[in-house]
């Protein structure tokens, strides 16, 4: 206490400044030595919310908390299958289309949603055209659904039908499957809108020749084990959400001998190894079904407030908390800042868009940026950004993954199971890292670019706690 004591007569007193820079200032141009902190208050002020978000802090949301990180960490999601999704999904029918993020209606989509409704109606054999394909959709004879409400997800627009092939992930721990469809590649692609004749064959080749024959080769793999892709992609690289080079690589070499020893002939096995090779994406669908699978062991465990789900339809972001079982809490979805291809500019783009930010529910994507300096040449920034932008989410997390580590980080393990608590006491909201799709349909994908997700839905499901 001396040694303190003796410090301060010799160096006289410093204030700490909270709140407000201008008592700092004021204090400054005084000679009067300060140190400020940018403090603020938590939820903003709101009284309310102060007071539910001081309620939140029992002992028995920590044990909550607690088993929802041990499900996130010990999930085993092993990919065991491939098969049409009106085979596989739940209360899934010919006439039933899926999309991304929160349900929404055919009225209130944005136009690459709607285009790639339209393409996916006309790839069902559903309508001979778009046009009669919109007429379709407007009498009501299509049931539009979220992806979400099927145990999956999709990419960008999410779009799903019956005779898409999707990948089937068990999570072998919690007894659970996550569904996804085949990733296409970058562009023009059905997931950013785009429906024409090009993209429409191509869906059939990935329905007649593609799927089938990977089918056939996990079914002789007798399941491979994606966590363990994942985990490999991160220290090869990838943050397994826009960057997905070694995780591709890495699923071709498991896949390949197997493939070898199916009947599937020669030339389309050439195809295939040409296709996802030159498809740097090509994990990203089975990673985010894995995610899904993993996320989802988490749903339904009571006073938990780690969020389970979080996608965005182009209109609206939704998020799901453990403790809050099915309910939606959504906010306008918020608008990428990027890098666009050639000839495009913000100007062109859709908001943001897609399922793929189940990525960063389970600890992998724009959390795990750290892991994938290189990720900023496609979606814009500098490594250091990348860098910061996981130690941020690190205040927002429950807790960290045991198995994805960051290797820049002396392998610490990646920010894991977003804390409705911290997020509304800090005001730091999830990083996302996305894909931009024009707004217009038919175009397809302008760009890549990173945002962090809107507040509003934040604020809802706290409400939402109060009131449970």
């Amino acid at each position: 206490m001396s040694v303190h004591i003796n410090n301060l007569l010799k160096n006289g007193p410093s204030v700490i400044s909270m709140g407000l820079p201008l008592f700092g200032e004021a204090l400054k141009e005084q000679g009067v030595k300060t140190d400020h902190i940018d403090w603020k208050p938590p939820c903003e002020g709101d009284p309310e919310l102060i007071s539910i978000l001081s309620s939140l802090q029992s002992e028995e949301v920590e044990k909550a908390n607690s088993l929802a990180l041990d499900r996130l960490i010990n999930s085993t999601p092993v990919l065991v299958d491939l098969a049409p999704a009106a085979e596989v999904l739940p209360d899934m029918d010919k006439h039933t289309i899926l999309h991304a993020g929160p349900p929404i209606s055919w009225e209130r989509m944005c136009g690459p949603m709607k285009g790639a409704v339209l393409g996916a109606v006309v790839y069902e054999g559903l309508a001979d055209n778009l046009n009669e394909a919109e007429k379709l959709v407007e009498s009501g004879k299509i049931r539009l659904d979220s992806c979400h409400h099927h145990n999956a997800v999709g990419p960008m627009a999410g779009v799903t039908s019956a005779s898409m092939y999707m990948f089937v992930v068990e999570n072998v721990s919690f007894n659970n499957r996550g569904f996804c469809n085949l990733n296409e590649g970058l562009g023009k692609v059905l997931r950013f809108g785009a429906n024409d004749a090009e993209v429409l064959k191509r869906l059939k080749w990935m329905e007649s020749t593609l799927g089938p024959a990977l089918k056939k080769a996990v079914k002789l793999s007798g399941g491979i084990d994606i966590k363990n892709i994942t985990s490999q992609a991160l220290l090869m690289g990838d943050e397994c959400h826009n960057r997905n080079v070694g995780g591709t690589l890495q699923f071709l070499k498991v896949i390949t001998p197997y493939l070898l020893k199916t009947d599937t002939p020669y030339s389309d096995i050439r195809d295939i190894f040409d296709f996802i090779a030159g498809n740097a994406h090509f994990y990203l669908n089975l990673s985010m079904a894995s995610c899904k699978a993993t996320a989802d062991s988490i749903k339904g465990i009571e006073k938990s407030t780690i969020l389970y789900c979080m996608a965005r339809n182009g209109v609206e972001i939704g998020i799901r908390v453990a403790g809050l079982g099915d309910e939606w809490f959504t906010a306008p979805s918020g608008m990428p800042d990027g890098l666009y291809f050639s000839g495009f500019s913000k100007a062109d783009s859709n908001p943001d868009l897609g399922d793929s930010t189940i990525s960063e529910v389970a600890g992998i994507g724009a959390v795990a940026m750290a892991a994938a300096p290189a990720i900023v040449k496609f979606v814009g920034g500098s490594a250091s950004m990348a860098l910061e932008s996981t130690m941020k989410m690190y205040q927002i997390t429950y807790g960290s993954h045991r198995d994805f580590t960051i290797p820049s980080l002396d392998f610490m393990g990646t920010p894991l199971g977003f804390d409705l608590r911290k997020i509304m006491e800090t005001g730091i909201t999830p990083i996302i890292n996305t894909g931009i799709a024009h707004k217009k349909a038919g175009i397809g994908q302008i760009g890549a670019g990173i945002l962090d997700a809107p507040k509003g839905g934040f604020k809802k499901a706290l409400l939402a706690f109060g009131r449970k």
